[in-house]
């Protein structure tokens, strides 16, 4: 993922709300969201590595993955950062113990931010530092740095959502579209609050808006996930180069 932004309360009825683009090179071979044949996860699937970036669980295990960019220190040889969700949703640890497990090899990755929720606490962390982050109840986000570190689509985004939050009725709670479109937004940030991330000035602005097109790069999927006590929704849409590819809905 490269965009993620979520409403966590815990003590209520749906303790966790989260919508998330995912974007990634159009050649790269992906499989949409799909129950898995060979472990207990709903999610799409990275042909290439074999992980995911966002997933449910059974048990109402969730975890979402971004990548943070630092072109100055990618490593070409590094394993590939979607099997660390894969492995916890498959797994049985709290996400504290999970977290606490990955700390001591996240140098091996490319650096990258971790969600995880093991149906009773939400953490998060970051490869970086090491650090594992608490989430409070509200809304947070995070894209390719920091967790709300505050990039001009990650402040749109929650922005977005607190407004849905408090404006929408009962017949806007249920539909997914008003959701979606705070994910299809599309416009570029302004050069002046762009980020320095190490790439070309050109292409940190085609990748400064929540949805992203270009010739070879763009939003994948876009995703939105509703966890109840007791039921989870998920709902994705996919994309390549030329649109809009399908959408899939799994209740569980």
């Amino acid at each position: 993922m490269c965009l993620i932004a979520w409403n966590w309360q815990p003590d209520s009825d749906q303790p966790l709300l989260l919508i998330a683009n995912r974007d990634e090179y159009y050649a790269r071979p992906t499989l949409p969201l799909h129950h898995w044949a060979d472990a207990p996860i709903s999610a799409g699937k990275d042909l290439q590595a074999g992980g995911t970036w966002l997933g449910l669980a059974h048990g109402g295990r969730m975890a979402a993955l971004t990548n943070v960019r630092d072109m100055r220190n990618q490593r070409a040889d590094a394993p590939s950062r979607g099997s660390l969700v894969s492995n916890f949703l498959s797994g049985q640890r709290s996400a504290l113990e999970y977290l606490q497990s990955i700390a001591t090899s996240a140098a091996r990755y490319n650096a990258f931010n971790l969600l995880v929720y093991d149906g009773q606490t939400l953490l998060g962390f970051e490869s970086q530092s090491a650090h594992i982050v608490a989430m409070q109840p509200g809304i947070a986000a995070v894209s390719n740095a920091g967790f709300d570190t505050p990039w001009p689509k990650l402040l749109a985004l929650k922005s977005g959502l607190q407004d849905w939050l408090a404006h929408r009725s009962a017949t806007q709670a249920s539909s997914h579209d008003a959701l979606f479109a705070l994910l299809a937004h599309d416009q570029p940030a302004p050069d002046a609050q762009l980020p320095d991330t190490g790439i070309p000035l050109e292409r940190e602005r085609a990748l400064s808006s929540a949805f992203i097109r270009s010739n070879d790069y763009g939003t994948r999927a876009s995703s939105l996930v509703m966890l109840r006590r007791n039921s989870a929704r998920f709902v994705e849409r996919s994309f390549d180069a030329q649109g809009p590819t399908g959408e899939v809905r799994i209740d569980l």
